[in-house]
């Protein structure tokens, strides 16, 4: 007879519920938030997370969250941070449209460094939707890990769909990623 594991799942990506079952057969459902995916080992992007997604959040055993809006944080879930030890990394960066977008590269590097710090891992990047701000974010990590704009733009566009902005792809295509190589080396999975 084969053992079932007490309590799994499995990250989910897209916001797709994740059903996991306890000994008993009680099944369980997760459900990730808005706009979830894998970005790395370690490392995930999404949306703003509710409380309907802490029970998918706490699978992931986080160590870090990066929450890239400028609002305070809910105390809804700065409340489960402190119940699951994980610590918050707020850049808050304002959520312009085209054609007055004015993404702070500053406030990106600083956000990549915790990035690219693996004693924040695991770690969840967050803006409200998981597109635009959070996309501009994991662009750039992604020029940093050598992926061709092609397969960047591809990415970015796959989360922002229909609202994918110029001014964000711009923004990464511009991003000068030399000051930040010899921190990112070590940083990822191979």
């Amino acid at each position: 007879m084969v053992a079932k594991p007490s309590c799994y799942a499995l990250a989910s990506e897209g916001g797709e519920p994740v059903v996991a079952t306890r000994d008993g057969g009680e099944e369980l459902l997760f459900v990730p938030p808005l706009n979830f995916a894998m970005v790395d080992a370690g490392l995930y992007r999404s949306g703003f997370p509710e409380t309907a997604n802490f029970g998918f959040l706490r699978t992931l055993r986080l160590r870090s969250v990066l929450c890239l809006c400028p609002e305070p944080y809910p105390e809804a879930n700065l409340e489960f941070l402190r119940e699951n030890g994980i610590g918050l990394f707020q850049f808050g960066i304002e959520n312009r449209k085209e054609p007055f977008a004015n993404i702070p590269e500053d406030t990106i590097r600083e956000a990549l460094k915790v990035v690219l710090d693996v004693r924040n891992r695991p770690l969840l990047i967050h803006c409200k939707r998981g597109k635009h701000r959070t996309g501009c974010v994991v662009g750039c990590l992604r020029k940093l890990q050598r992926w061709c704009l092609t397969s960047i733009f591809d990415e970015y566009r796959r989360f922002a769909a229909a609202k994918a902005r110029i001014s964000d792809q711009r923004f990464i295509e511009r991003f000068d990623v030399a000051s930040m190589k010899r921190q990112s080396a070590a940083s990822f999975s191979n």
